[in-house]
């Protein structure tokens, strides 16, 4: 079988940041490394399921929404996968709305969306400090991050 591209990256010099992992058609999709992998050092289940809530919520109420396909954590709690329209929103204009959600993640002080057993089914391991903290974190990595540095 053929290795799937992102299988191809060697995580072992993956440092945390912001990449553009593939493009399928009008489909782009943005790698957002919190961590760095291999190291031990991952998002706890809480930090991810937190952060994922917040920045799902701000993207698909950003005035970019009809552009956003997916925002979802990597399976491996090293970050976050970020899918996009690239018909409706350029790299250049992705990486800003990041910047933006990120801050605005950074400094949410509402109640956590989804937090209910009915929006939710783990909506116990939610928690709005542990989404302000990593999305502050993010929030600093990217700040300069530009569209020639989104390669691995």
């Amino acid at each position: 079988m053929e290795r799937i591209a992102s299988f191809q990256v060697d995580h072992n010099k993956l440092e945390p940041g912001l990449y553009l992992s593939r493009r399928d058609g009008q489909v782009s999709t943005f790698d957002l490394r919190f961590k760095k992998p291999n190291t031990g050092d991952l998002l706890s289940n809480a930090e991810m399921h937190s952060v994922e809530h917040i920045l799902a919520t701000l993207l698909r109420n950003s005035s970019r929404r009809d552009a956003v396909i997916y925002f979802g954590p990597m399976g491996c709690q090293t970050g976050f996968y970020f899918l996009f329209d690239s018909e409706q929103l350029t790299d250049a204009e992705a990486v800003e709305l990041l910047k933006d959600c990120f801050t605005a993640g950074a400094d949410f002080d509402g109640p956590m969306p989804g937090k209910s057993a009915a929006e939710c089914g783990n909506y116990r391991n939610l928690e709005v400090s542990l989404a302000r903290e990593q999305c502050a974190y993010y929030r600093d990595l990217i700040r300069d991050w530009t569209v020639e540095r989104l390669a691995y």
